[in-house]
């Protein structure tokens, strides 16, 4: 890994741990968006809105 320079062992547990966490937290969303199609739909369509209307 590039990042571990400078890291400490617990750093590099803590970021394996996050990344396996999103990767498992990225599996059970497709799970879900295969499982409820509509209900996947509804919440992309939301998520573009809420994307459109922000303002910085």
């Amino acid at each position: 890994m590039t990042e571990s320079a400078g890291k400490s062992p617990e750093q590099l547990d803590r970021l394996r741990r996050r990344a396996a966490f999103l990767r498992e937290l990225d599996e059970a969303k497709a799970l879900r968006d295969r499982i409820a199609p509509r209900r996947a739909r509804v919440r992309q369509l939301r998520e573009a809105m809420r994307r459109a209307t922000y303002h910085h």
